[in-house]
């Protein structure tokens, strides 16, 4: 079974998997097809993927020509080579490249996986990859395609799992990302920052009072907060300066009368003492 949001082949020990090539073009005569095995991610990926000892050492599977410890074998292909690497010591499979039957688009091969991803001593549940080159004869790569395989006893059941917890990553990701300008360092000295705003400034044509930003605020009495800061800015900037610093003399004038009023008891005229509750006149 193929998954098609993965690119991922589910399939069991030992059975035939369809793997259809397809070219825009024929390639030169004598082309060939070649499929490698790597292990997927990068602290593992200079290991060599090899068959686990139990199943290399078995009878079962092990007749014929194929070496026992390679994992993807060829099926129905009496042309098929088996080659290993001598510096890398990976190994994989060669077969000629065949063209199309008529009417056909595309070529098949069928190709076998003899181990199991879970097991001990081999993949050791460690995802592969399976890399399928198109070669000329001097080894000139023509074409490249790769797949991730997963080798199991459930093909449908892991492929069912794995696309739902694919898709509800998906859904849970952030559908817009918004990129915010990074904050000002607060070991940043006053030089600096001051050298920062006079760079801003002497940038030409680089104005950015038009334009226009949104926050994703958490919480609606943060966003009630915010949206009242807001207001007011655009407030302002809609009132001339002249009538905002009559506004601002009015409200300065204001606060020194009722500093006046809620202040201590005004000193009488004449130098006449204020009089305090339980004391006598002089004229008493």
């Amino acid at each position: 079974m193929y998954s098609t949001d993965l690119n991922k082949l589910y399939c069991q020990l030992a059975k035939t998997c369809h793997i259809q090539m397809v070219v825009e073009t024929l390639p030169p005569p004598g082309s060939m097809l070649r499929a490698t095995a790597v292990y997927k991610k990068s602290e593992h990926v200079a290991e060599v993927v090899r068959r686990c000892p139990h199943h290399e050492r078995t009878p079962e599977n092990n007749d014929g020509q194929p070496p026992p410890s390679h994992l993807i074998r060829v099926e129905g292909n009496l042309h098929a080579v088996y080659q290993q690497d001598p510096n890398t010591g990976r190994q994989s499979v060669v077969v000629p490249y065949e063209q199309p039957q008529l009417g056909c688009e595309y070529t098949t091969t069928l190709y076998n996986y003899m181990c199991n991803s879970s097991c001990m001593g081999g993949m050791n549940r460690r995802p592969i990859l399976t890399i399928v080159t198109l070669e000329t004869q001097e080894g000139v790569v023509l074409g490249r395609r790769c797949f991730e395989v997963r080798v199991c006893a459930c093909p449908g059941r892991d492929r069912k799992t794995e696309e739902t917890n694919f898709r509800k990553i998906q859904e849970a990701k952030p559908s817009v990302k918004i990129t915010a300008t990074p904050k000002r360092s607060l070991k940043e000295t006053p030089q600096a920052a001051a050298h920062l705003e006079g760079s801003k400034k002497a940038k030409s044509g680089s104005s950015t009072e038009e334009e226009i930003f949104h926050l994703q605020v958490r919480g609606r009495e943060r966003y009630e907060m915010l949206k009242k800061i807001n207001d007011g800015l655009e407030l302002n900037d809609l009132v001339p300066p002249s009538d905002a610093e009559k506004y601002r003399q009015r409200r300065s004038s204001k606060g020194g009368n009722k500093r006046e009023r809620d202040g201590h008891t005004m000193e009488p005229k004449r130098g006449k003492k204020p009089l305090v509750k339980g004391e006598k006149s002089d004229s008493d």
